[in-house]
């Protein structure tokens, strides 16, 4: 059974920074794409950045700069490393990973940017 369990979410001051952290296991595969998506109240959810194997990552034009997304596929772990933010961040953060044409979500780690 495939899980995404992350974490990192908080309370982070404007400016401040936090690393997000998420881990796939239940497949003896490794995973394709993996990244993470952010929804904020009342709005849908968006892709912030995502990355694939042996590549760059990919990121939305709010975050370029700010956020850097790295992916371990020997562990099947995305990591997001979120700087300089901002109270327009704050959002429930989801890992995703794509495997045999799947995408599989984690539950979802509030982030909080607020003085």
């Amino acid at each position: 059974q495939v899980q995404l369990l992350e974490s990192g979410g908080g309370l982070v001051q404007p400016g401040g920074s936090l690393r997000l952290s998420c881990a796939a296991s239940g497949t003896i595969f490794n995973y394709n794409t993996m990244g993470w998506y952010r929804q904020a109240p009342g709005k849908k959810r968006d892709l912030v950045a995502s990355i694939a194997p042996g590549g760059n990552g990919n990121y939305i034009e709010s975050v370029k700069g700010r956020f850097t997304v790295s992916g371990d596929y020997a562990r099947n772990t995305v990591d997001l490393q979120m700087d300089s933010l901002k109270p327009e961040d704050t959002a429930v953060y989801y890992c995703f990973a794509d495997l045999l044409g799947t995408r599989y979500w984690g539950k979802g780690t509030l982030v909080t940017v607020s003085s």
